[in-house]
Parts: structure tokens; C-alpha cells; sequence
């Protein structure tokens, strides 16, 4: 007799890059369920069809990257509260009533924060760099976590103004371009814009990050990014990569796919060690 083996995958475009599958490779053997996942690059425009194929085969749950979360969240059926406010779906649950899309990766930054590093986000100043499906799917469970303020900048600031108003019912959230920051100090300095995929930061002015803050960049490296290297150079208490977060979403993903959850710190070394 023999066993199914249920599948999964992450699509992206570039893919190869991905630790997703290793990660949650480690999860299965650590929970003793019995699946595979594997990343498919997918090009550009390709996003439905891939995804449809994939369901169509068998597949059970998808975790969606760079271009796609978008795409993903047009081609759910049914979405979750926070992936409909996020606009942005990063993972997808193929089910017989229809395919759900959910957003995991603000929960994974915030478990990251709270639970691994023991930062508390409550009364904080936050400032938030970037306005695109990052910072969408990232604001949700940062406001719910009852910061003093969020604000988002970016270079084009009408873009941070619609993002803004979109969340402005659930927070003190405002918005600005970078240059509007000079004079400004943030507790927590959050990037989470395009430029760490070229390891470059947006332009910041000195003095942004108050005495003892943070700096968390939600692109991760083998080598420190430029905005990690940039919160050293500031004094920063903590400036962390994304790698924790990537970990926590996934462990997210892992638990609405298959209702156990992992246990994510020997993940996250094994990473850090390979």
C-alpha cells in the first residue's frame, strides 16, 4: 500500500534563492508529517495558470514571493480578513470548496519581534520604509499591536498617502516622503522597500533613529544587508534581518496547511548555521 505524499510549493520569480523548501522540509520531519515542497519559478504573467496546474494535480497549499502576492490575491477564492485588507496573499490553501488565500507574513514579523527577540511594538514610534506588498501585508498586525504611531514613507509619498488612509481606521498611521523625516525620531525602523533586493537603503536623514531603537530589515543575506549595516552605523540597540520572520510566516503557513504547529527556533539556527 502505498502512502500520498501531500505537496507544496513556493512560486516566485527569482525562486532558486528561496530557503522555503528547507524550511519546511525541517518542519515536517519535526512534526512527522508527511509532505514535499519545492519552489517553481514562474514567469512573468504565468502566475494563474501555474497556480491552477498546480492545484489541478493535487497540490495542497502554495506559499506565494516576489512578483506574485498580488496576482495570488486575485486568484484566491476566498480570502482571509487580513489578506483582503493587506491586498496581498502569500499563501494559498487548496480546498474542496474553493482555494483560500491568506497573508502570514505580518504575523511572522510580529512573533519574530515579540517572541524571539522579546521586543514589545506597544507605544513604540514606528517607522515604516516602503509602501508596496510588504509594507501591505505588514501593517495590519503591526497596528493591532498598539503602537504609538506608524508612519510610512516612501519615495513616491502619494503611494505611502493611499496606504495610509487604507489602515488609518485601525491606528495612528500617517504618511511622507523621505526627505519629510529630518527632524523626526522613530523607536522602531522598519525597511521594506524595493531596494534591498540591489542590498541598497532609501535615503535616510541622520539623527532618524531615536536613542536605543531598532532597525529590523525584512530582507535577509548571508551577509548582513545594507539597512542592517545602516542600523549598526546609527548606534542601533538591535538591527536585525528578515531571516526570523521568513521562519515565523512559514511556520503560519505550516500550521493553516496541516493544524500543527512547528517549533521555529532550531529552524532558525539551522539556517544562521548552514
Amino acid at each position: 500500500m502505498t502512502t500520498t505524499i501531500d505537496q507544496y510549493a513556493v512560486m516566485g520569480n527569482p525562486i532558486a534563492h528561496s530557503k522555503s523548501p528547507q524550511i519546511h522540509t525541517l518542519f515536517a520531519a519535526q512534526t512527522g508529517q508527511a509532505l514535499e515542497y519545492r519552489a517553481v519559478l514562474v514567469e512573468p504573467g504565468g502566475f494563474a495558470a501555474a497556480a491552477r496546474s498546480f492545484g489541478a494535480a493535487g497540490g495542497k497549499g502554495l506559499n506565494v514571493t516576489v512578483p506574485f502576492k498580488q496576482d495570488a490575491w486575485v486568484f484566491a477564492d476566498i480570502l482571509s480578513a487580513r489578506a483582503e485588507r493587506a491586498g496581498a496573499v502569500n499563501a494559498l490553501i487548496f480546498e474542496p470548496g474553493g482555494v483560500r488565500g491568506d497573508n502570514t507574513d505580518g504575523p511572522g514579523l510580529v512573533r519574530d519581534l515579540t517572541v524571539n527577540h522579546d521586543y514589545a511594538l506597544a507605544g513604540r514610534r514606528i517607522l515604516l520604509l516602503g509602501a508596496g506588498g510588504a509594507a501591505r501585508g505588514v501593517l495590519q498586525p503591526l497596528l493591532a499591536e498598539r503602537p504609538a504611531l506608524v508612519v510610512i514613507a516612501n519615495r513616491t509619498a502619494e503611494k505611502a498617502l493611499g496606504l495610509a488612509v487604507r489602515f488609518s481606521d485601525l491606528g495612528r498611521v500617517s504618511a511622507c516622503g523621505f526627505a519629510e523625516l529630518a527632524g523626526r525620531r522613530f523607536d522602531l525602523i522598519i525597511h521594506a522597500t524595493a531596494a534591498g533586493l540591489e542590498d541598497a537603503t532609501p535615503p535616510l536623514p541622520e539623527g532618524v533613529l531615536a536613542a536605543g531603537g531598532w532597525c529590523y530589515d525584512l530582507m535577509y543575506g548571508r551577509e548582513p544587508t545594507a539597512f542592517v549595516r545602516w542600523g549598526w552605523e546609527q548606534g542601533a540597540a538591535q538591527s536585525l534581518d528578515g531571516l526570523g520572520m521568513l521562519v515565523e510566516q512559514a511556520a503560519e503557513s505550516f500550521h493553516l496547511w496541516r493544524g500543527v504547529w512547528p517549533e521555529t527556533g532550531p529552524v532558525i539556527v539551522a539556517l544562521r548555521e548552514g
